[in-house]
């Protein structure tokens, strides 16, 4: 097994006056101011995260660019890898954000409508610096590609845009093989069922994806403590783990999490 990694991830909005704030919520809703983004980079930067996700969450669905004066802040306390997403819609705005501070960049809504994207972004800048995020959410009728059984039914999972908001009608199994064929090199699966529940993370959901690619997958969602992350990466095969409440409330500290899934025999880096 290659050595798992862990990633704390803040979602970003503005405040009412205009300034860059974390927010926390559940099922992408109910947002909960949680800290300031730069502060919080540099306390997962010194704790010994293996990566750091910063998502611009109102970006897409606001029509807004990406808060790069932020994310160049951000990148400045952040000596990990720093993946941004959130409002990035051309080959231009990847260049932007990567000169901003970024190692990666992460596409959803932009990607979806207009798939080139994902291969102009790996010709230009490399394939390591595409990820391909997904927000999935279950559906259990018959217009889906790819199925499984979940709670004793039969269900797909369909791709959202703009924070969730709007859904595609395109399959996620169909949609992540055909971004890895166009060039992506990750996959970041988001559940919008178990958002912030800290029930774990969609097993069912993160399994058919890795099941069907050979492309790196982040898995994201619902963790609640060390046990869903070990569940995550021995019952669904993810190569990385994500989680926010637990990391941004204290619940676990990084290095309780390696150590736990050391103890079960899971390699992480240290």
């Amino acid at each position: 097994m290659l050595t798992k990694r862990i990633i704390p991830c803040i979602d970003v909005d503005l405040d009412e006056e205009g300034n860059a704030a974390v927010y926390t919520g559940v099922n992408f809703e109910d947002l909960k101011y949680t800290g300031d983004p730069v502060e919080m980079a540099k306390a997962y930067n010194e704790a010994g995260a293996d990566e750091f996700v910063f998502l611009d969450i109102t970006a897409s669905a606001d029509d807004r660019e990406t808060m790069l004066e932020t994310v160049s802040a951000v990148a400045d306390e952040c000596f990990i890898p720093l993946t941004v997403g959130g409002g990035i819609r051309t080959k231009e705005d990847i260049k932007e954000t990567l000169r901003a501070g970024a190692d990666k960049v992460s596409i959803n809504t932009a990607a979806l409508q207009r798939p080139e994207l994902i291969t102009e972004g790996a010709e230009a800048f490399g394939s390591q610096c595409i990820v391909i995020s997904v927000d999935a959410r279950r559906r259990f009728d018959d217009e889906g590609e790819y199925y499984t059984t979940v709670d004793g039914e039969e269900c797909w999972f369909e791709c959202t845009i703009k924070g969730g908001r709007e859904g595609t009608g395109r399959d996620v199994v169909a949609w992540a093989i055909e971004a890895e064929e166009r060039g992506a090199g990750e996959l970041f699966v988001n559940s919008i069922d178990t958002d912030g529940t800290k029930d774990g993370y969609d097993i069912p959901l993160t399994k058919a994806v890795c099941d069907n690619v050979s492309t790196p997958v982040i898995a994201s969602s619902g963790c609640g403590g060390p046990e869903h992350m070990a569940e995550v990466f021995t019952e669904a095969g993810a190569d990385a783990g994500l989680a926010a409440s637990i990391f941004h409330f204290d619940e676990y500290s990084i290095q309780e999490v390696k150590a736990d899934l050391d103890e079960q025999g899971i390699p992480v880096r240290r």
